[in-house]
């Protein structure tokens, strides 16, 4: 069989090149050429293409990287496969006509398939480099995407909800002799490849991820004594990173949106670690101009607020009067609507789809306590802007709807997420709530998203190392499970007896992906990279580092510092004047020393 497909591919390339020798010789005598003439005139891309063209035509912001697997997770057995182990060698992305050490599919005797392990969360999809198939005709391999092994070697739908949502993560590819496909477009870090074709075998020479990512520099960095720490600083900052792709998503296998409020989290953390990057005043202006007034962002109230605060974020760190100046006119008719959400009693009355977050959505009372709180906060924040912008009439009309709101005091009912919002509101002394709600069962009845607010109100009750301790159990736990990016929600409950997302789940193990979730978010459905999980690195540079931006354009920046049980923290943050870097050392006696270099035009303040 083998000597038969070389014979036939020679023929094939004597074919070939003589077909070229005469096409180059008619050209050559049809267009009088010289001998070192070009046939063809020099002319570069842009030359190429057509004014009408160009204006159809947007550059992509992001780089392609090949990725090779660094682990064959699973592979089907007895003479179904061959040589497994050569698609973790480093091999060029080139298809070349000696087959040397192949890795072979062959499903004459069973199924034939094999699982590899990228080594973490990707975005992008794979390249297939094929050598022989049968008869020399293409065969069709299935691709299956996984953000963990189980979702890799899931079926479609059942039980566990293995989804094609927002990407197709199962389908079925054609792949070449001698040649190379490409397939996917969405967020994994497990591959898993079968011979859908009966009765054939494939060739493989590699198999590559396609990373499609932006390719930043790490401006911010946090290092301290703790490595766990470290590790989960690192890991927001990565999820944030991958999430940063045409558009600032939520999640790059599922919620591939611009979803508004999820968005603050994911500023703070882009602000921690790229500086002002300009994908976020990008994806605010789209959801802007695709929600006129009245609309929510969204479909959602508590959204359209969330992109007020997020513009009060983007100016203290920006100081960026131009900027704020475009959205004037719907920042101003967007306040004026929300003023008019404050009932006769005092009480926020916005309207549905009434959301905070997920584990929040089946608790009405907490839902209004955080929306009026949440209300109370997007008036205040709105009200400074239109201080900037000489909008007095708006701002009188924010500072009466607040005063309103803050007569009346609502009940968290136990929220951790409502007390966040209501400490951050100043409704409710911050050290009460945190005493109350926050602080009891540590770190359980949290979740991704509301995270960032709760470790934010527990740094304004002065519980430093109640919140450093929270982040080590909550998003640490992820990372003991083998995640290499946070998840779109967690509970630590979910942990007993649960097995890694990077391995087979053994026989009486829970399934911590397919086995769990809620909501939108049941089973495979569940997105383990998502933007609004990465708080925890905006947190531990404004609380540990201690840098907190107190004016407009980071022109005054306070450092203090809260190391809690570290014995040193140190990093740099990328201010929008330059970089500053900071080194804190706990001495003997309990206190903090401290080294700043601080970029010009910052004025650095001590408590």
């Amino acid at each position: 069989m083998k000597e038969g497909y070389v014979i036939e591919f020679y023929k094939d390339s004597i074919a070939m090149k003589t077909t070229f020798a005469c096409f180059w010789l008619i050209m050559i005598c049809l267009c009088g050429c010289e001998q070192n003439q070009k046939i063809l005139p020099s002319a570069n891309m842009q030359n190429i293409i057509s004014s009408d063209m160009k204006e159809r035509t947007e550059n992509d912001p992001r780089t392609r990287t090949y990725v090779c697997p660094t682990r064959v997770v699973w592979h089907s057995e007895g003479e179904t496969i061959q040589n497994p182990e050569v698609l973790l060698e480093q091999r060029s992305g080139q298809i070349t006509l000696d087959a040397s050490n192949p890795c072979i599919l062959n499903n004459e005797n069973g199924d034939s398939g094999i699982l590899l392990d990228f080594g973490k969360e990707l975005h992008g999809g794979v390249q297939i480099m094929v050598w022989h198939t049968k008869d020399n005709q293409p065969v069709r391999l299935r691709i299956r995407f996984g953000e963990s092994v189980s979702e890799a070697m899931s079926e479609l739908g059942g039980d566990k909800n293995a989804t094609n949502d927002h990407a197709i993560r199962d389908q079925s590819l054609l792949v070449p002799w001698l040649g190379t496909a490409e397939v996917g477009n969405t967020g994994f870090r497990f591959v898993r490849i079968d011979l859908d074709d009966e009765n054939s075998f494939v060739q493989l020479k590699a198999v590559r991820a396609v990373f499609l990512y932006r390719d930043l520099d790490y401006l911010g960095s946090f290092q301290c004594s703790d490595p766990r720490l470290n590790q989960i600083w690192q890991t927001g900052a990565y999820t944030v990173h991958l999430n940063m792709q045409d558009y600032l998503w939520d999640g790059i296998k599922r919620d591939r949106l611009v979803w508004i409020g999820d968005m603050h989290p994911e500023t703070m953390s882009i602000l921690t670690v790229f500086g002002a990057h300009g994908i976020i005043p990008k994806s605010l202006d789209l959801i802007r101009n695709e929600t006129p007034l009245p609309k929510w962002m969204n479909g959602i109230s508590s959204y359209s607020m969330w992109w007020i605060l997020i513009h009060h974020s983007w100016y203290l760190y920006t100081g960026d009067v131009s900027y704020l100046q475009q959205q004037r006119e719907y920042l101003t008719g967007l306040l004026e609507q929300l003023c008019k959400q404050v009932g006769p009693d005092n009480k926020e009355a916005l309207p549905p789809h009434r959301f905070l977050d997920w584990p929040s959505s089946e608790n009405a009372p907490a839902i209004h306590a955080g929306l009026h709180s949440l209300l109370i906060m997007t008036l205040q924040a709105g009200g400074q802007l239109c201080e900037v912008l000489g909008e007095d009439d708006t701002q009188s009309q924010c500072l009466n709807a607040t005063t309103r709101l803050k007569e009346h005091i609502p009940d968290p009912a136990g929220s951790k997420q409502a007390a966040a919002l209501m400490a951050l509101a100043g409704l409710v002394d911050s050290e009460s709530l945190n005493r109350n709600v926050m602080a009891v069962d540590r770190a359980r009845r949290m979740s991704t998203f509301y995270g960032y607010y709760v470790l934010q109100a527990r740094a304004m009750a002065g519980d430093y190392q109640g919140a450093i301790d929270c982040i080590r159990q909550y998003w640490g736990a992820m990372l003991d499970l083998g995640a290499t990016t946070f998840w779109e929600d967690f509970d630590l409950d979910w942990t007993e007896n649960a097995a890694r997302i990077d391995e087979l789940v053994p026989p009486g193990k829970k399934d911590i992906h397919g086995d769990f979730g809620n909501y939108c978010y049941k089973g495979f459905r569940h997105s383990l990279c998502h933007g609004w999980a990465s708080g925890p690195t905006a947190w531990l540079s404004e609380h540990v580092l201690g840098i907190r931006i107190l004016e407009p354009g980071c022109s005054v920046i306070r450092i203090d510092p809260h190391l809690g049980d570290l014995a040193w923290a140190e990093g740099t943050y990328p201010t929008a004047k330059g970089i500053l870097r900071v080194r804190h050392v706990k001495q003997d006696d309990g206190t903090v020393a401290s080294k700043i270099e601080a970029p010009s035009g910052v004025k650095i303040v001590r408590p």
